[in-house]
This record gives C-alpha cells, sequence and structure tokens, in this order.
C-alpha cells in the first residue's frame, strides 16, 4: 500500500512540475518584446495570415508570429491588407511598433480590428514552414503612413 501511495505522489509531483514549466512558457512567450525586437510595421516586407487567430510578419531578416486573442476569420481577405495599430503609449513613444502588449490590433481594408494577444519571434525555418501553409499573403505596402487619430 505504502507503494502505490509513494507512486502516486510521485506522479502527480511530476505533473505539478510539467505544469509549472508549461505555464512559464506560455507566460514568457505571452510577455511584450522588448522595444528594439518589436515589429517596426513602416518595414514590413511580407505578411501570411496562416489561419484565423495566426499571423507571421517579417521585416527585413527579422520574422515573427503574431498570436490574435480571439478567431478573426475575415483577415487578409480582399481588398489585400494587413494593418497594425499599436495601442495609445506605443504610438506615442515607441514610433508605433507592435510587441505584443495590450490595446494592439490588427485588421483589414474595412474589417473590424482584431486584438493582438502576443508576438514572438521566430526564425527563418519555422517562418517558411508557417507561410507554405498560410491562407492569404501580402507585402508591407499596405500600412498606413501616419497613425490614425482616436
Amino acid at each position: 500500500m505504502k507503494i502505490i501511495a509513494t507512486t502516486l505522489l510521485l506522479v502527480l509531483a511530476m505533473g505539478a512540475s510539467a505544469g509549472t514549466v508549461q505555464a512559464s512558457e506560455t507566460a514568457a512567450a505571452r510577455s511584450p518584446l522588448p522595444a528594439a525586437d518589436c515589429i517596426d510595421t513602416t518595414q514590413i516586407n511580407e505578411w501570411h495570415i496562416v489561419d484565423a487567430r495566426t499571423a507571421i510578419v517579417r521585416t527585413g531578416p527579422k520574422r515573427y508570429l503574431v498570436t490574435l486573442q480571439s478567431a478573426c476569420p475575415r483577415l487578409g481577405m480582399a481588398p489585400a491588407g494587413l494593418i497594425f495599430r499599436p495601442n495609445p503609449s506605443n504610438a506615442a513613444v515607441n514610433q508605433g511598433r507592435i510587441c505584443g502588449e495590450t490595446g494592439e490590433t490588427v485588421r483589414s481594408h474595412n474589417q473590424p480590428p482584431c486584438a493582438v494577444e502576443s508576438v514572438s519571434k521566430i526564425d527563418k525555418a519555422r517562418f517558411d514552414e508557417m507561410s507554405a501553409r498560410a491562407k492569404h499573403h501580402g507585402s508591407g505596402a499596405d500600412q498606413p503612413t501616419a497613425m490614425p487619430a482616436h
């Protein structure tokens, strides 16, 4: 009986440990990027809509994974475009960069905005793999040149 109880406690402890590791990895993925690593929307070369909650963006050699808070099924649809809008703080002090902070949105032309949940940097291999299965594609030429007023 003691062996069963000890085994059960060991299994529970391992599960709790694994849950803690997963929770810390999720929290790290959702932490805003440092200002120097944020998406500079004036430098977007290409974007891809992978699914209703996932977009990827390239700015020169930097590649990003953008996860949305909820499904945004019309993102990237005609007329083609992907327009990022920073939160008021980043619009004022971080030159409109997108860092994965509260209040940031992305939308397509004539579509409602979708809240950004997180932004993380990804490597070229993952970017290429995700872009190969993307539903919509475009260039950074779709970005507005001035930040719209509230």
